[in-house]
């Protein structure tokens, strides 16, 4: 009796989610941050595993030159799939060499399984590595193209104790810092590439409201920064703050507030 009971709920939960979720094709790729490991990111894919949004979840190993390795496969038809990148390399800082990673990421999935457009999250470093790969490769129409776009306490404008001092940056009612800080300006063109694809971007930040207005890595202005150097460009751009404890620069990520918002901009109907 209890299988039986078991196998309805599961069968219930999983009509529940068919009338919740989207069924589209688009894979989503996660990626870590600087020094960031498979787990980095676990916690965001398995709540959307655990919430019907998908069943197929791969696991994109790049090796120190570039090579791309899968760690599972997808199948056929495969819903909502989701494919985390893992960098051998974690701590590489060339932006230009991490967006090439990704592209070679996108071309793999692509000549696999016949990818057209995918979304991307990020996480921390994860986040200027992708805005370079915009850069570099976001106006080449033969890739997969970006639809929906989620970014956890990114590092736009700079990294406190690096290039940064504790409030030491503000940023307008528009995102613009009263310094910038390299790559940023590098940065001012994504608003030209993003301009007229109907990309959906989502900027998750985190304040620890211990004064120094960051998550305690990264200053928030830093984070709201992308808001200027993306401009109207977007289809839809939001941001959201999260505060305390919970929001700390590693924590983040681990936060089911930013699991919950994840899911709804990319899955929800």
């Amino acid at each position: 009796m209890g299988g039986i009971f078991l196998f309805q709920k599961h069968a219930k939960n999983e009509d529940k989610a068919q009338a919740k979720y989207v069924k589209d094709l688009t894979p989503t790729l996660f990626l870590h941050g600087y020094s960031g490991t498979a787990n980095s990111m676990k916690y965001l894919i398995n709540q959307a595993e655990e919430s019907g949004v998908t069943k197929d979840v791969l696991i994109a190993n790049v090796s120190r030159d570039g090579d791309v390795t899968f760690d599972g496969e997808l199948s056929k038809g495969a819903v909502n799939p989701i494919v985390q990148i893992v960098l051998e390399d974690h701590t590489q800082v060339d932006l230009h060499e991490n967006a090439l990673w990704i592209r070679n990421v996108l071309e793999k999935l692509q000549h696999t399984y016949h990818i057209k457009n995918f979304n991307f999250v990020a996480h921390s470093m994860g986040n200027v590595s992708f805005a370079q790969y915009m850069i570099d490769y976001g106006s080449d129409s033969t890739l997969p193209q970006l639809k929906k776009q989620i970014n956890i306490a990114g590092t736009f404008n700079g990294v406190l104790g690096m290039n940064e001092e504790v409030n030491e940056i503000q940023v307008d009612n528009n995102g613009k810092p009263n310094h910038m800080n390299p790559p940023y300006q590098e940065f001012m063109q994504l608003k030209s590439i993003y301009k007229g694809k109907n990309i959906e971007v989502l900027n998750i930040y985190g304040d620890l409201l211990d004064g120094t207005h960051s998550d305690g890595r990264v200053s928030n202005s830093s984070s709201k920064s992308l808001k200027y150097l993306l401009g109207d460009s977007p289809k839809r751009y939001k941001e959201l703050k999260y505060e305390g404890e919970e929001a700390q620069h590693s924590a983040i990520h681990d936060n089911s507030e930013v699991a919950s918002q994840m899911i709804h901009l990319l899955w929800e109907k």
